[in-house]
């Protein structure tokens, strides 16, 4: 595969930084926010816990929840359509580089995670040791 066939499938944030994410996870994304009330921002992190130590976390936050030390990446899904991905310092050390992919299948189907920085990954895709 050439490097203009993968930047068509996968796009980094306007800054050329943070994480990276394909065009299906860009997409439901964009859906899933589109759907929200107000404006929102996807905040991905990760915590304690998981079978392998550590688990992936995802949620929509309100742009006032944005903290003043969060790195804040802003991705275009078109020229008038832009998104926020926040994630905070700590959490940014274990998924930077990390490519978030989003699959339609019956089993494994979601949001995925791939990330060159995990030394061992869980069955259940959420979860990671480093």
């Amino acid at each position: 595969m050439t490097n203009t066939q993968n930047e068509e499938k996968v796009k980094n944030s306007d800054d050329g930084k943070g994480v990276l994410i394909t065009n299906e996870a860009l997409h439901q994304i964009s859906t899933l926010l589109n759907n929200q009330s107000t404006s929102k921002a996807l905040r991905v992190g990760v915590r304690s816990g998981g079978c392998s130590g550590m688990s992936y976390t995802m949620d929509f936050i309100n742009l006032e929840e944005i903290n003043s030390d969060d790195k804040v990446y802003e991705y275009s899904i078109s020229k008038t359509e832009k998104f926020k991905v926040i994630c905070d310092p700590k959490s940014l050390l274990y998924i930077y580089g990390m490519q978030l992919d989003f699959s339609k299948d019956l089993i494994g189907g979601g949001f995925n995670f791939i990330n060159p920085n995990a030394s061992q990954t869980c069955g259940c895709g959420s979860s990671f040791a480093v």
